[in-house]
């Protein structure tokens, strides 16, 4: 009987995680109707579109509005010379971009338009479509297919829209700090928290200039803590700036004692692919600290939280780690995988 109950106990738990996953549609139905999407490519909204499309080689194909907003878009082909990757982009994956090709060379089809903008000097920037662009630059495309936006903003809305090429925490905060470098010249009098959703998460910020410094830096240690810590600032874009490099630079300051400690446990022995992440857990000040629910305000302040976490490094007693300590941290991490 006890082996039923628990059994019954296991298969509620499992209706309720199934609960919780199924994707519930709205009731209330919103957005355009079919009619009101159709949209003349000699419309005002999308005629500079054209022009331009038609100036550097192209052809415009359709307009519409698109379903959500009702905003214009333009369906246009475009040379692949005339079509560039916003400035603040992460970086292209050659690894991705020959699968990629060869893919579209196996399916003998370049479905997916890219989707650009008018940038900087009105160049046609692509905030959705890099590796798509350099795939069609690979197989020696003339054209290539583009929804085109009139709304300039929408390069700097897109990250969490770019599902192309999975984002990993670098790709993420390279993209979101060259993003705020480009908008702290643009708007310079901008407060940083007025791109929060830009920018997605406040901590990206702070990694990006440490992955600007170093490219191999293991963010994903630190990145728990600086989620408890880091916020928006009120501060104008490049004020902000200025002391997020600063942030960086202690950081960068905390992993060379971190390094030190880890190479002091390997001469102990230790073995382990989660060195850093326990040694970084054990200085981090606020790892036990759990949030209350819709609470938004931080512990501490980051630059005490950093202050902490340095004299922790400073003072850990390599005594203190067990074989024990690091099974336990490897369970952690691979459940969290």
């Amino acid at each position: 009987m006890a082996v039923k109950k628990a059994g019954k106990k296991g298969l509620g738990k499992n209706k309720q995680t199934q609960a919780r996953k199924r994707l519930t549609p709205r009731k209330d139905k919103r957005g355009l109707q079919a009619g009101d999407m159709v949209l003349a490519t000699d419309a005002p909204e999308v005629a500079p579109l054209v022009a331009k499309v038609v100036d550097v080689g192209g052809a415009a194909i359709g307009a519409y509005r698109e379903p959500l907003s009702g905003r214009p878009m333009l369906l246009a082909a475009l040379p692949v010379a005339a079509v560039q990757p916003t400035p603040f982009q992460r970086d292209l994956s050659p690894t991705h971009v020959k699968r990629l090709a060869a893919k579209i060379e196996e399916a003998a089809s370049f479905l997916d338009p890219i989707v650009v903008v008018r940038g900087q000097d009105g160049k046609l920037w692509t905030p959705n479509g890099r590796h798509r662009l350099a795939a069609a630059k690979v197989l020696g495309l003339r054209q290539i297919t583009a929804l085109i936006s009139p709304d300039e903003d929408l390069a700097f809305r897109i990250l969490a829209l770019n599902t192309e090429k999975a984002h990993n925490l670098k790709d993420r905060s390279l993209e979101v700090i060259r993003m705020a470098r480009n908008l702290a010249q643009r708007t310079p009098r901008a407060r940083e928290s007025a791109y929060g959703a830009e920018f997605e998460a406040a901590e990206l910020l702070t990694l990006g200039i440490v992955y600007e410094q170093q490219a191999r830096f293991a963010g994903g240690a630190y990145s728990p803590f600086l989620k408890k810590l880091d916020r928006f600032s009120d501060r104008t874009l490049p004020v902000s700036l200025r002391q997020r490099e600063a942030f960086a630079a202690r950081l960068i300051d905390i992993d060379v004692e971190v390094k030190r400690i880890i190479a002091g446990l390997q001469a102990r022995g230790f073995k382990s692919p989660y060195l850093r992440t326990l040694v970084v857990a054990r200085i981090n000040p606020v790892r036990f600290h759990r949030a209350k629910k819709g609470d938004t305000k931080p512990p501490m302040a980051l630059a005490a939280g950093l202050t902490r976490m340095a004299a922790a490094a400073r003072r850990f007693d390599l005594d203190s780690v067990r074989a024990g300590d690091l099974a336990l941290v490897a369970a952690i991490a691979g459940g969290t995988e």
